[in-house]
């Protein structure tokens, strides 16, 4: 039989409702063995997510305020959920043990990740599924660094002998037995981990949205879906602004050549967006997968003759950067120009630094910085087997009355990064879109 691991968020574990939806798409197919579970999300747009209500909590105990209070609404949650589906837990002693800990020697890691051991606690008694720690299984180093191989073999060991099996995400354990938490959105992490520990054959990623949009609906209307994604054009969007898993969530399933496909809860129906290593045989509808972008950038802009000329003249502009922490985005270069885009977070912390430093050791005949540029990247790898994309894209923006400031495309043509005015950024977002999306 083949194994998926089925990762659920915060807002498809939300309340009972949601947990009735969530055990129907896993009976709907037996492959799905291994379960995922976040914390309960918001039930509403002013509700308050189950991991902030725990930070409170801590928040008090740790100043030496009265908790119960907090701690009591937080079991609220939970009985709501246990009571409505009847399901057979004994609540009361893990809030028991909560509370002795809040009393004791407050820890935040620990309290943050009550929401999803509680939470799958509750699922695997409601789903007959075996419940598995997973302090006991995923392993961080002393430095809270993820010890991929520990984690591998825990994960492994720990399932091996089960066929149906529930683990909590967000938190693993350091060395002495401490609980050790993710980032936000770490449940996403924990299924990647799991999927590949188990080899599975496919991890779903069910969430409140059908699978990613081909541009932001934000400035778009009613983007097109995308229904299948390379691990590579992912990493792209991702990397220019698409709301899509973080890098960390997706590593694990991508060095194992594991597919995932991201799916609605509230749309079982919907096939969502399947990624993987290469795109399906079907061809995919259009050459381009998606449009994504950032605003916050600025471009030094250094020009001295015949720089191609000198030898290690990049090296040491780039050195100059580097000395001063700041990364650099893209280098458009010319014979006699060069251009080093960096984002404004770093950039204007050594901004005056930066440009000293350039004027002493390099003496360029010119240089110059231009603020309040945004970046858009058109990625596909269609592209790269078809022609006429890039003529596409810039004839939108000449109707558009969008001035170009720059153009960047790697050797693979993969994508194609255009630089434009903040001003001009979501005019010409629309402007390539209905370009290669609606008069395709």
């Amino acid at each position: 039989m083949q194994k998926f691991v089925a990762k659920f968020g915060g807002s498809s574990l939300a309340d009972a409702g949601q947990f009735k939806k969530v055990a129907d798409i896993i009976k709907a197919r037996p492959c799905r063995r291994y379960i995922v579970a976040s914390a309960p999300g918001k039930r509403s747009s002013d509700d308050i997510k189950v991991t902030d209500m725990l930070y409170a909590c801590y928040d008090k105990a740790s100043e030496g305020e009265d908790f119960k209070p907090a701690l009591s609404a937080i079991r609220e949650r939970f009985n709501e959920i246990m009571s409505t589906l009847e399901i057979d837990f004994d609540l009361d002693s893990e809030i028991e043990k909560i509370a002795e800990h809040l009393s004791t020697n407050p820890d935040k890691d620990y309290m943050a990740s009550r929401g999803e051991y509680l939470n799958s606690k509750l699922l695997a008694a409601y789903l007959g599924f075996k419940f598995i720690d997973a302090a006991d299984c995923i392993h961080f180093d002393a430095n809270g660094r993820l010890d991929n191989d520990a984690t591998d073999e825990g994960i492994f060991i720990a399932l091996k002998n089960i066929d149906y099996a529930v683990i909590p995400g967000f938190y693993g354990s350091l060395p002495d037995g401490s609980i050790h938490t993710f980032s936000r959105g770490g449940s996403d992490i924990t299924g990647s981990l799991v999927a590949r520990a188990v080899r599975a054959d496919m991890y779903e990623n069910w969430t409140d949205v059908s699978g990613m949009l081909s541009a932001d609906p934000r400035i778009v209307e009613n983007p097109e879906p995308i229904d299948a994604i390379t691990y590579r054009e992912l990493r792209e969007l991702s990397y220019m602004g698409a709301s899509v898993m973080h890098e960390a969530a997706v590593f694990p399933v991508r060095k194992a050549n594991i597919s995932m496909n991201i799916r609605n809860t509230n749309r079982p129906e919907d096939n969502g967006t399947l990624i993987s290593a290469e795109l399906p045989r079907i061809p995919r509808k259009r050459k381009v997968a998606g449009i994504a972008g950032k605003k916050g950038f600025s471009a030094v802009l250094v020009e001295t003759p015949s720089m191609n000329e000198e030898i290690g003249f990049g090296a040491h502009l780039l050195n100059i950067f580097a000395r001063h922490n700041v990364n650099f985005e893209h280098l458009p270069t010319g014979i006699d120009t060069m251009s080093v885009v960096v984002h404004n977070d770093e950039f204007s912390k050594a901004r005056n630094d930066i440009i000293d430093d350039i004027s002493n050791e390099i003496e360029p005949e010119s240089l110059y910085v231009e603020d309040n540029l945004a970046l858009i990247a058109v990625v596909g790898l269609g592209m790269a087997y078809s022609r006429g994309t890039a003529a596409r894209v810039m004839r939108a923006l000449a109707d558009s009355r969008v001035n170009i400031k720059m153009i960047d495309q790697g050797s693979t043509e993969i994508n194609i990064i255009i630089g434009v005015d903040e001003a001009d950024y979501e005019t010409a977002i629309r402007s390539i879109y209905k370009a290669l999306f609606e008069n395709d």
